[in-house]
């Protein structure tokens, strides 16, 4: 659910000045605006062929960092960056991207060490992968510095509220929503994490208002529609919530948890046959899916298969000995 701000194409655009009049560079240069207009592999071609004319062109290793970056080729792009750095330690910029790309390929102790805090779209990725590691406080204080460095930052709000929500710090995080999309009023992330914040605080008349919404702006959000399943379900809208989840999968067909879902609420309209296959399939899924081991169990119970019922239930135990 976090967003990483990335410096792509708006790179080159800054190095244009920068490279212009160097006569190595006029492939590189020419990549830039090829890799503008989207061009990635004529951009690395070009590139390649100013290494090839001079192997220390640290600009060059540079620019084709981006593109390879750009093309997700992130062992690509982490080469590039590294070799860039060697021959200009001073490249800022360089560093920031191969932080992004560090945290890509998961390693978050590296991404934190490249990601220097004075710069705010630095400092909010050091935020997030913080958050990523589970280091709440760490995250919270760079968001803050984003904050303080860019009082206007939309993302940086939704981010916090997403490290408050998880902190639990509910209220904070609805008001860092209610921040967010008085920015950005079409930021149907925000919608949806407020929405979940509600429920949380058992304010469902207000999160289904928030899911609403989100889905209004961006029909394809899955877990909105699994979201506003489950309030229909507790709501006895078994109908309600079963259309939501059809629409969840057919967005994700791979959703372990709106299959289980859809079979409780299959369950809870007697279908219990329906509901095992939902279950059946959300333990496809993921075989250590405990509450679908459980629900799975009950309605096996129900059906009279007592053995399968005993089955999933002992499963269920092994899953967690402690029980």
């Amino acid at each position: 659910m976090s967003s990483i701000k990335i410096l792509l194409f708006a790179i080159p655009l800054i190095l244009q000045g920068a490279i212009a009049g160097s006569p190595a560079l006029d492939h590189s240069k020419r990549g830039v605006a090829k890799k503008d207009t989207r061009y990635i592999d004529d951009a690395i071609a070009d590139c390649n062929r100013a290494l090839e004319r001079n192997p220390k062109d640290a600009k060059a290793y540079f620019i084709r960092g981006v593109a390879k970056q750009a093309s997700r080729d992130i062992d690509g792009a982490l080469a590039d960056y590294n070799h860039a750095l060697e021959l200009n330690p001073k490249n800022a910029i360089a560093y920031y991207n191969r932080g992004i790309v560090k945290q890509a390929s998961r390693d978050i102790d590296g991404a934190l060490a490249e990601l220097n805090p004075k710069y705010a779209a630095a400092c909010f990725n050091r935020g997030v992968v913080k958050k990523d590691k589970g280091d709440l406080d760490g995250a919270m204080a760079d968001f803050d510095h984003v904050l303080q460095l860019d009082s206007k930052d939309a993302t940086a709000y939704i981010n916090r509220g997403l490290t408050k929500q998880t902190k639990g710090d509910l209220d904070g995080a609805v008001a860092d929503y209610n921040r967010a999309l008085e920015l950005n009023p079409k930021d149907a992330k925000a919608y949806y994490n407020r929405g979940l914040t509600k429920q949380t605080k058992d304010d469902c008349d207000g999160a289904i208002a928030d899911y609403n919404r989100a889905l209004e702006i961006n029909p394809k959000n899955a877990s909105a529609y699994n979201a506003r399943g489950v309030i229909k379900e507790a709501n006895g809208d078994h109908d309600g919530a079963i259309a939501d989840y059809n629409r969840a999968l057919e967005i994700d067909p791979e959703d372990a948890k709106a299959y289980n879902n859809r079979g409780y609420a299959k369950d809870a309209k007697g279908d219990s046959d329906g509901a095992i296959a939902d279950y059946n399939r959300a333990l496809e899924l993921n075989p250590k899916d405990r509450t679908a081991l459980q629900n799975r169990s009950v309605a096996k119970r129900a059906k009279g298969d007592i053995d399968g019922a005993n089955a999933d239930w002992n499963r269920d135990l092994q899953l967690n000995p402690s029980r």
